[in-house]
């Protein structure tokens, strides 16, 4: 995959990973889609090293589950961070 089927991707993990996470965090949509982004790569960095799993093309289950699963972990991180220094 070229790197705007990845920004593409990760826009939509991103959106998606929102959706599943529901909640008021900082930043608004740009920072969602900045997530979703990093997620599709941290969902790749994932699937190779921990499951040995290789990414298929853009339309491949295997590759959204990644990039959303990839989203989730950077949304998470991103919530501990943030929640902690308002505090």
């Amino acid at each position: 995959m070229g790197i705007i089927s990845w920004i593409v991707l990760g826009l939509i993990a991103g959106l998606i990973a929102k959706a599943l996470m529901p909640g008021k965090d900082p930043g608004g949509c740009i920072i969602t889609i900045l997530l979703g982004i990093g997620g599709a790569f941290v969902g790749g960095w994932v699937g190779k090293t921990i499951f040995h799993v290789q990414l298929g093309t853009f339309f491949d289950l295997r590759t959204w589950g990644l990039a959303i699963l990839g989203a989730l972990i950077i949304l998470v991180a991103y919530r501990m961070i943030f929640h902690r220094s308002r505090d």
